[in-house]
């Protein structure tokens, strides 16, 4: 059972981190309860190891943008919210990848592709994405009703972007789909990340060894092109973030689309406002990041020294995580957080992190959730639920929020 936060121990912990989200509009009631409480607080995690978590908008942006709290995955103090070795990290075939580096080396590795998911590029791929979306919507409308949104469209799309982004095959998506399921799936064993992990890598490698022979106008390939002129092909290098942006570039912006879709379909008001006012979108999908931030576990740290945050010490080499979702509806920031308000377009929300390790891909999300949302309610004005909402299942078992599916008739 999920011990709450009004329950302490003598070592002062408040209790066992509660990671289910009991309503799929809201942070798990314990998070709230720490915002509101205690902050700052030493948690057990469901591991059975002790960690921190900060939950209070600011106390986030501290954590996030300090350098005496590190990524790095593979320290021995990172929390681990599933159970596997000490060393299961350094075990991995990848390399090294930017979410888990630090200072110079983190900055070098982001320098090196940022210029890839620049408001300007992610802009000229627009056309690309609306023929994605258009192609996909066409096939399920022709298609048999109900139909299922994840299925239909809200996976295949984003997997179809990073795939061209990257270079990658389309036809090899539902392997990536698989894969990237079967690593961010809470309950899968050890041996079964691993076995993802080192499947992906492996396809990865072989594709990077093909564009290395014949480059071609893609990011990898102009990745390739630009090491070659500065010395030599770093192989690794390319390995970590292929894995890295194929891994965050579909499974997050997937769960963003089925999760906006039946939150608008729960509000018809306010989709009759969008509808009405298209150019409303972009702050719609601002406030859709914010209401849900799905990968709040993906922001955790470790302390490099004892630092005092938010009125309390937390020692050197303790694990640190970030619950972003709590902290995306402080009222400190946010009027009135826990309410749905697609008016409100606020970008300082927290679902893309903060500071150095900010999400590389937040302008290709905006683009991808923007085209999605505005053409399927177009072009479906009578998109409605196929079955009763409490029948829906949410992926609380996964690293990163979603559904499993969505039943849609029109």
């Amino acid at each position: 059972m999920t011990t709450d936060a009004a329950d302490t121990t003598d070592t002062g912990s408040a209790g066992t981190l509660q990671v289910a989200r009991g309503c799929p509009f809201a942070p798990p009631e314990q998070h709230m309860r720490l915002l509101r409480e205690r902050p700052v607080a030493k948690v057990t995690l469901p591991t059975g190891r002790d960690a921190w978590v900060a939950s209070r908008y600011q106390d986030i942006r501290t954590v996030l943008s300090d350098p005496r709290f590190s990524a790095n995955r593979r320290h021995p103090g990172a929390p681990r919210l599933v159970n596997g070795p000490d060393n299961e990290m350094a075990m991995s075939p990848l390399p090294k990848m930017m979410l888990e580096m630090d200072g110079a080396e983190h900055a070098q590795a982001r320098r090196a592709v940022v210029g890839e998911f620049t408001v300007r590029r992610m802009a000229a791929l627009r056309p690309r994405i609306q023929q994605f979306v258009d192609e996909h919507l066409d096939a399920m409308l022709a298609g048999p009703r109900p139909a299922d949104l994840v299925t239909a469209l809200a996976l295949p799309v984003p997997s179809l972007v990073i795939c061209e982004l990257l270079g990658v095959p389309y036809a090899d998506h539902d392997f990536f789909q698989v894969n990237s399921a079967q690593l961010l799936n809470r309950r899968a064993t050890e041996q079964e990340r691993q076995h993802a992990v080192l499947e992906l890598a492996i396809y990865l490698d072989k594709l990077i060894a093909a564009k290395e022979q014949e480059p071609a106008d893609d990011l990898l390939g102009r990745q390739i092109a630009k090491q070659r002129d500065n010395g030599g092909v770093d192989r690794p290098a390319l390995l970590s973030l292929a894995f890295l942006l194929l891994i965050a570039g579909h499974e997050t912006t997937a769960n963003m689309i089925s999760l906006g879709t039946y939150t608008l379909l729960e509000r018809p008001e306010a989709l009759e406002a969008l509808r009405a006012d298209p150019d409303r979108w972009g702050g719609a999908v601002e406030e859709l990041l914010r209401y849900f931030t799905i990968a709040e576990f993906a922001m955790a740290r470790v302390a490099l020294e004892d630092v005092e945050l938010g009125g309390a010490v937390i020692p050197a080499g303790s694990g640190v995580l970030m619950l972003a979702n709590a902290g995306n509806r402080d009222p400190e920031v946010f009027e009135d957080g826990d309410r749905f308000d697609p008016a409100r377009d606020d970008r300082s929300h927290l679902a893309f992190g903060y500071g150095p390790h900010q999400c590389l891909g937040q302008n290709l999300a905006r683009v991808e959730l923007e085209i999605v949302f505005e053409t399927l309610f177009r072009r479906v004005p009578g998109l409605r639920l196929a079955v009763p909402a409490d029948q829906l299942t949410f992926k609380d078992e996964a690293a990163v929020y979603g559904m499993h599916e969505l039943p849609v008739t029109w």
